[in-house]
């Protein structure tokens, strides 16, 4: 089974920006119903944004509201995630996810059948 690959993680002061992207090599995302989680040390994984394939409609979890951005480019080959001022809390390794299935934030992510490998944001006061 082809993985994603998450990249676009790296380290950056508090308040600043990154942009996550992830793919799954060959093939195009449009069919998948696509998420972001977020492990933290020493903390449980935990969602933070979906984007449904049909309209994409998106979802957040409260604590990234109005921050972040969950979005796939137009020819759906690429998952993004636009992260604006950044805290430290939101210092995790972030990891993609996609089932063919419906969905959300409560679905855990073992329940994703496609998952990555993960890329580390960390943020520094």
């Amino acid at each position: 089974q082809v993985p994603l690959v998450e990249s676009g993680g790296g380290s950056v002061q508090a308040g600043g920006s990154l942009r996550l992207s992830c793919t799954k090599s060959g093939y195009t995302l449009g069919p998948y119903f696509m998420a972001w989680f977020r492990q933290a040390p020493g903390k449980e994984r935990e969602g933070v944004a979906t984007i449904d394939p049909p309209g994409g409609a998106t979802t957040y979890a409260d604590s990234v509201k109005g921050r972040f951005t969950i979005s796939k480019d137009s020819d759906k080959k690429t998952l993004y995630l636009q992260m604006t001022n950044l805290k430290p809390e939101d210092t995790a390794v972030y990891y993609c996810a996609g089932s063919l299935y419906s969905r959300g934030l409560e679905s855990s992510y073992p329940h994703w059948g496609q998952r990555g490998q993960g890329t580390q944001v960390t943020v520094s006061s």
